[in-house]
């Protein structure tokens, strides 16, 4: 029953239709949980409250099918109005983006371009952009833009993902960049010839690659709501006598927040990752798609 929920909620968050039918309910069934709003007043507020509780944030303006240089082009402009939001309100905030709503998949001229103007934004108000990694398909190029705009840059980094195999490799060949490297579990469906099939197996890689980043002295954000894997982090901080600001602890807005406030509590640095926008419908059915559980949440609202 999982599993055909998750593949239910995988389809629907690609549905154009549906996600337009669910704009007229906004984000009241429930996605506000998971989504800051729809607007850079509502996000700035919700991290100013963030970092009234300790933990930093990393924002991103939700951008979903874009298939014109124009909109490509739009969505670049948000990322940059988010850059200008965050600098004038003084919160503390980094910006987290996606390079196929800078145009990746129209061309790679044109997310330069749009990549460019971002970090020439980022680097004059003195802050950092995360480049969010995305399916297999766009592991390669990502990476590729990533060592090309570190030529220019040193104030933009990416996400490793665990559970592809190639992962462990792809840390080596970065160590040279000294990157500021955010670790995940990684959250797409791919085939077994590229990816580990088994939880187990990802949790392993994952743990490994952590440690493989800490070792090399990179800067590694440790994204992860999995509390036995955040222990044995710790432990391994702890023996290695690793100093606080060489790494973070990174959570999703609206999950795992006791965890996120006992960090916060026992001294590390923590930032959340807060998405808002429009375009928020796919985010929420791949939130919920990752763990059914939340559905309970959802309906619960449905019926207040």
């Amino acid at each position: 029953m999982e599993t055909i929920l998750r593949n239910t909620f995988q389809f629907l968050g690609k549905n154009r239709t549906v996600q337009r039918m669910a704009r007229r309910y906004g984000l009241k069934f429930g996605a506000s949980r998971f989504v800051a709003g729809e607007t850079i007043e509502q996000a700035i507020r919700t991290v100013r409250k963030l970092n009234e509780e300790g933990m930093m944030a990393t924002l991103d303006h939700l951008g979903e099918f874009v298939g014109t240089e124009e909109e490509a082009v739009e969505s670049a402009a948000m990322c940059v109005r988010t850059l200008e939001a965050i600098a004038s309100s003084g919160v503390n905030s980094n910006l987290s983006l996606k390079m196929t709503s800078l145009g990746l998949d129209i061309s790679k001229e044109l997310c330069l371009r749009n990549m460019r103007n971002i970090l020439d934004t980022a680097r004059r108000y003195g802050n950092f952009v995360r480049i969010d990694m995305e399916d297999f398909a766009h592991c390669q190029v990502t990476l590729d833009i990533l060592q090309q705009l570190r030529a220019e840059y040193d104030n933009v980094g990416t996400v490793i993902q665990a559970y592809l195999y190639r992962s462990e490799q792809d840390i080596h060949d970065l160590n040279r960049l000294k990157p500021n490297l955010r670790l995940v579990k990684g959250a797409y469906k791919e085939s077994p010839q590229i990816a580990f099939p088994e939880k187990s197996k990802v949790d392993e890689n994952f743990k490994k690659i952590i440690k493989l980043n800490l070792t090399y002295g990179n800067y590694t954000a440790i994204a992860s709501h999995d509390a036995a894997i955040i222990a044995d982090i710790k432990a391994f901080i702890q023996e290695r006598g690793l100093p606080r600001d060489a790494y973070e602890f990174q959570m999703l807005f609206g999950i795992s927040e006791d965890l996120q406030r006992q960090l916060v509590n026992e001294g590390y640095r923590v930032r959340i990752y807060v998405p808002y926008g429009v375009d928020w419908f796919g985010y929420f059915m791949r939130r919920l798609a990752e763990r059914p559980a939340n559905v309970w949440f959802v309906l619960k609202n449905l019926f207040k």
